[in-house]
């Protein structure tokens, strides 16, 4: 059975001239044709290892692509086709262990970080989980994996409200490759709604100016169409957050939340200072 053609195709989306976005879509879908053809979108015993692999990069391939698109649900169908594949031992591919790991690491830091921008956090942990059970005796760890380590991070900072950490690490090199940048917007906004929530309740206003900075906002008038989208009312140069359907907290709850604000925002308040 040749493999030829899907070789080929495969050739060309990893490219280091790639093809355009459109052209590249018209090309996945021409390999996993082919993939279908060979009986190769699911593993079998009897699946020949070089299939295997051809399979394997395509699905791989698939993933990334759709990462830079920017089209998460094609990004968990490519995933969730190539668990499979991340199942069988590395000896079933006659090739580099090295390559094969890098690859399904970066996926699946990628597909954590999914979950994170989506507030999973109970998915997040169960892959998590999966990937720690499956660590040989012997190694550097997932700690050691700059792909899964990199949620791994984010995810314990955001349960800290670390938020300058989770900021600094989203603006800055230490991003471990361009695909993880394009979850950079997702994550900040899930920044941004955590603040506005903890502000609302611990605060009656606040200055436009300071929920710019608060709210990692790019003008004043960003502050305004965003206080509209929650429901805020704005009015002479400060944002009245609406009255909670609890009135009866007490000054210690209103103490509780404004010192989980101050102090998660203290940080990134001097963060911004630097960056901006």
């Amino acid at each position: 059975m040749s493999t030829s053609k899907l070789s080929a195709i495969l050739s060309q989306l990893q490219s280091s001239s790639s093809p355009p976005p459109q052209k590249m879509t018209s090309l996945l879908s021409s390999a996993k044709r082919e993939l279908l053809n060979l009986n190769a979108l699911l593993p079998t015993p009897t699946t020949p290892s070089p299939i295997l692999l051809l399979a394997r990069q395509t699905l791989e391939t698939g993933a990334l692509l759709s990462i830079r698109l920017q089209q998460p649900d094609a990004f968990t169908r490519y995933y969730q086709q190539l668990l499979p594949f991340y199942e069988l031992p590395d000896s079933s591919y006659q090739t580099s262990n090295n390559d094969l790991r890098g690859q399904r690491s970066k996926i699946t830091g990628l597909y954590l970080l999914l979950l994170l921008t989506k507030g999973d956090y109970a998915g997040f942990h169960t892959v998590l989980e999966g990937l720690e059970a499956g660590q040989p005796a012997e190694g550097k760890g997932l700690e050691g994996d700059e792909f899964i380590s990199y949620p791994v991070k984010l995810e314990r900072w955001l349960m800290e409200g670390s938020y300058d950490r989770v900021w600094g690490a989203t603006k800055r090199e230490g991003v471990p490759s361009e695909e993880y940048g394009v979850f950079s917007e997702v994550l900040i906004g899930t920044i941004r709604d955590e603040i506005a929530s903890c502000s609302e309740k611990a605060y009656p206003s606040l200055p436009i100016a300071n929920a710019k900075n608060l709210l990692f906002l790019e003008s004043e008038g960003s502050v305004v169409e965003f206080a509209k989208g929650r429901g805020w009312v704005v009015k002479d140069g400060r944002i009245y957050f609406p009255q909670q359907q609890d009135d009866m907290r007490t000054d210690k709850d209103i103490l509780v939340a404004s010192g989980q604000v101050i102090e998660n925002t203290i940080g990134y308040a001097r963060e911004l200072e630097t960056i901006v």
